[in-house]
């Protein structure tokens, strides 16, 4: 209790606070060492626990056990070991008041002046793919609770959770103590350290749960399903709850601060989410800084490509895509084929597009874009020797993605005063066999995986979205206008005369015929549309008529 009875004047006459005892228990050990020997050496009194404690030790220096302080082992598998008023009584204490000093004098409590705390490590944890049970046991209970309790009581004690911070605690107790002002910021950086710990407990939960809920709906079978209809009803419910809580945080670190938003004028940075493995987290090997519009188009790009698990590449301009095209996994050099294919495209608006591949860019198909502007080249990797081409190119930006690149399972977008949130729109099971044929023979092989490819490519489309298609290929977009029959006619005007026999898709149905008859004038073979058209039989009989056949999808792909 040494140096006890004279705290009062000390907290409430100097805003340092010296540090005569530390509470230190930490998962990740960086600059443990270091941090016990300025605290030995400004003769700290160092509590600790378990590995914490053995560290030290290692290192020559004194250190008391928590079990001794508390009178109590470390039990529960080191379940319980802080969880103490012998503890919590010295962190929480506010010796700016008498009557806490003289309930700390009366109980035999000595306070803390600094916590060191770091908390398990959950999500490295989760990334490493752990199974449930192990990720639960990374779930930490008293390291949290050291935190806010340190971090409340910040006028008495400073709380320290991360490595960075050792070297200016160091000082500031070679100095004489903790300032109110370095007590304050350390509590800020706590608070944000277990909000952002708990906001990750909580996304895995919600995502392994409601994942959990939908493996256990499907196995119940269609059957089971419509016997316990109440019942799933039920679990839907549940199940939107778990997908959508009543109250959402958003967890991102500042990544980089950008050279300018979408428009010169305005600011702009880049944030990356926790635990994100998209474009955010891509690695730039080589080219100028990504600006916003480059991102905005790189996630475009990707999008569309990973929708195929054929070798496919994607080449954007203004979030729209200019070309899609697939190959033959089996074709040599598909990649750069498929390249070479979506540029046929819309060469003139591929120039200066942004390029997306979901194979390893090949010497071949750099030697392709080597010739072509482009300001933006993404994919899971590159060859050395397509690398060498490309990086002597010094316009060109090269992202490579992260190894197990995905999408989230849901989309945020800002509108004024919130956000809409929906679950992401992806083709992850593509059942045609679900197609309703309305109109027409059934179409060969070949015209039904083209319909197949269409239908998916279109979905990267801004609605209203019509795109041709012939052999794996895009022959012809229409995006983004205000209605469908403009789409249509920019459609077969950018095809020209390849929209003769080739396949179209639709990301949602016809209102009226006038669309369809643009594209059956044009020569096109076969249509997928989602249909539900009130006028859908005006739509069948334009195709009937035309000898094409026409499959609906009951699901359209709308992408504003």
């Amino acid at each position: 209790m040494s140096g006890h009875t004279n705290a009062r004047s000390l907290y409430r006459d100097r805003d340092a606070i010296p540090v005569q005892r530390a509470l230190i228990s930490v998962s990740d050990k960086t600059g443990l060492v270091e941090l016990a020997d300025a605290l030995a050496a400004a003769g700290v009194e160092m509590v600790s626990t378990g590995s914490t404690a053995a560290t030290i030790r290692g290192a020559g220096h004194d250190v008391t056990d928590v079990a001794a302080v508390t009178g109590f082992p470390e039990s529960l598998d080191g379940r319980v070991k802080t969880l103490h008023p012998s503890v919590h009584a010295g962190i929480l204490a506010d010796l700016r008041l008498e009557a806490h000093e003289n309930q700390l004098a009366d109980l035999s409590i000595a306070p803390f002046q600094l916590v060191v705390v770091n908390l398990y490590p959950f999500v490295e944890t989760v990334e490493s793919g752990a199974e449930p049970a192990d990720v639960i046991e990374q779930i930490d209970i008293g390291g949290p609770a050291l935190v806010r309790a340190s971090a409340k009581n910040h006028p008495n004690v400073a709380i320290v959770v991360d490595p960075e911070n050792y070297p200016e605690i160091i000082a500031a107790i070679q100095a004489g103590g903790s300032t109110l002002r370095l007590r304050q910021k350390l509590a800020s950086l706590a608070f944000e350290h277990t909000a952002n710990y708990d906001l990750s407990v909580s996304a895995w939960f919600t995502e392994n749960v409601y994942d959990q809920w939908q493996d256990d709906s499907e196995a119940l079978g269609e059957e089971i399903l419509e016997a316990f209809d109440a019942i799933v009803g039920a679990a839907t419910d549940d199940a939107t709850d778990l997908l959508f809580p009543s109250s959402l945080a958003i967890e991102a670190t500042r990544g980089s601060v950008l050279r300018y938003g979408e428009n010169s004028h305005q600011a702009a940075a880049l944030y990356l989410g926790e635990g994100g493995q998209g474009i955010a987290q891509a690695k730039q090997l080589h080219g100028k800084e990504m600006s916003y519009n480059n991102y905005v188009d790189a996630d475009a790009a990707v999008r569309a490509a990973f929708d195929f698990a054929e070798p496919a590449v994607a080449i954007i301009k203004h979030a729209n895509p200019c070309g899609i095209a697939v190959a033959n996994p089996k074709a040599p050099d598909a990649i750069a084929s498929a390249h070479h294919r979506a540029h046929d495209c819309d060469p003139v608006s591929a120039f200066g597009g942004v390029i997306a591949a979901n194979r390893v860019v090949t010497l071949g198909m750099a030697e392709t874009v080597s010739q072509i502007f482009t300001e933006v080249l993404v994919a899971p990797g590159f060859e050395p020797a397509a690398f060498e081409l490309l990086s002597a190119k010094k316009n060109i930006r090269l992202l490579e993605l992260p190894a197990d690149y995905r999408r989230s399972s849901l989309e945020l977008r800002q509108i004024s005063g919130g956000l809409l949130v929906q679950e992401t729109d992806t083709f992850d099971t593509l059942d045609t066999s679900e197609w309703r044929l309305v109109s027409g023979p059934e179409v060969d092989a070949a015209t039904r995986a083209d319909l197949e490819f269409a239908w998916r490519a279109c979905r990267a489309v801004k609605s209203n979205a019509i795109l041709l298609a012939r052999a794996g290929a895009s022959v012809g977009v229409g995006m983004g206008q205000v209605n469908r029959v403009d789409s249509c006619h920019l459609a077969v005007s950018r095809a020209g005369a390849r929209a003769e026999g080739a396949v179209a898709a639709s990301d949602a149905f016809f209102p009226f015929a006038d669309g369809l008859e643009v594209l059956l004038e044009a020569g096109v073979a076969a249509v997928v549309q989602p249909g539900g058209s009130v006028r859908d039989e005006e739509v069948i009989a334009a195709a009937t008529a035309a000898g094409v056949s026409m499959y609906f999808t009951g699901e359209r792909h709308f992408f504003h």
